[in-house]
């Protein structure tokens, strides 16, 4: 199951293409981050992806495989860029990561902060209900 959380605590589960593409498009300051989890009772670990509208208008991208040594970082100026790379991770489409340069910013999270790690700019990931 698909959760998207905005900064607001705005909380959609079951997360569609529609959902995913509004709250990505309402991103703006006081509501500037958004995460959409991957919930699978058989996955152990954080499965996620995550942006936030940066104050220069820049979107920071951010994913997360399971474990802080497979979370990734990027930037880009284009809103439609970010909209295909969430929409394909949800989908777990092949490739949904090509266009952009990522950085693994794993060793900055220990497993002491695994389960609410913080960006690289210091704002910490939106938690659903349930998870701290």
């Amino acid at each position: 199951m698909l959760i998207a959380t905005n900064e607001r605590g705005h909380v959609v589960k079951r997360a569609t293409k529609p959902a995913i593409g509004t709250m990505l498009a309402n991103l703006r300051r006081g509501n500037a981050h958004m995460v959409v989890e991957r919930v699978d009772g058989e996955r152990s670990g954080d499965w996620y992806i995550q942006v936030l509208l940066r104050e220069n208008n820049t979107y920071q991208l951010e994913y997360r495989d399971g474990v802080a040594e497979q979370h990734f970082q990027t930037m880009t100026v284009s809103q439609e860029k970010v909209l295909t790379a969430l929409l394909g991770w949800a989908a777990g489409k092949q490739g949904w990561q090509d266009g952009f340069m990522w950085n693994n910013i794993g060793e900055q999270f220990s497993s002491s902060n695994d389960a609410a790690p913080e960006s690289t700019d210091g704002t910490e990931r939106a938690a659903r209900p349930g998870v701290t």
